[in-house]
């Protein structure tokens, strides 16, 4: 990947990427730091899905970013780069039924308690996307938009992306009339139609849906 770069455009991905280890710098004493974070808090279909990722300390990863930031073919390369590279990584599923049941908070936090307790390593201290995660002994430190400032919380934000993203299409191919493979179960305007034409499905939260179905 370096190869296709020119030595300065290299250079200003590097210097990028250093400013992106700045907590993990700050809290280098921790053997292992974890970076936490979700994908699909907001739509009305699908699960919750938290990562957890421990980097090796001497990791470099190019373009590592926010995975809102990256397109899906850059996103799977990632991962794929990050799965090999990482100590260890977690991810922890909430389905619909339990973010109906409990609300979509709480079933964020249990998928964060998930990825993290599904890690081979125990972490020393957790980067968090903005939240503080209850019921978790380990020491945490909430990043406001945590997943553009820290390499820990990105990788971990693409695992939980690419993870969610993968169930969707699968999703897409048991129930196409939604588009699920399109929009990965977020409210767009076709999204919306489908709903409204065909009812809710197996898979979406019916919590997310009282104003669409109140309209229909």
């Amino acid at each position: 990947m370096a190869r296709k770069l020119t030595e300065e455009k290299l250079q200003a991905e590097l210097s990028r990427l250093e400013q992106m280890k700045e907590y993990e710098y700050t809290y280098a004493a921790c053997p292992f730091i974890c970076g936490i974070d979700e994908a699909g808090r907001g739509p009305l279909a699908g699960p919750v899905v938290a990562g957890a990722v421990i980097l090796p300390k001497d990791c470099t990863i190019l373009f590592l970013n926010d995975s809102k930031k990256l397109s899906p073919k850059k996103r799977e390369e990632l991962y794929e780069e990050i799965m090999g590279k990482a100590v260890a990584t977690g991810v922890g599923i909430v389905g619909p039924d339990l973010i109906d049941e409990i609300n979509i908070l709480q079933a964020t936090y249990q998928a964060m308690r998930q990825a993290v307790s599904s890690l081979s390593v125990a972490p020393d201290l957790l980067l968090n996307d903005a939240v503080t995660i209850p019921d978790l002994s380990v020491m945490q430190v909430p990043i406001i938009k945590g997943d553009g400032k820290s390499v820990s919380i990105a990788a971990a934000s693409i695992i939980a992306k690419v993870t969610r993203d993968r169930m969707m299409e699968e999703y897409d191919k048991l129930f196409p009339q939604y588009g699920f493979g399109k929009h990965k179960g977020y409210g767009t305007a076709a999204h919306t139609a489908a709903i409204r034409e065909f009812g809710p499905s197996p898979i979406h939260r019916r919590t997310f849906l009282k104003n669409i179905l109140k309209e229909s």
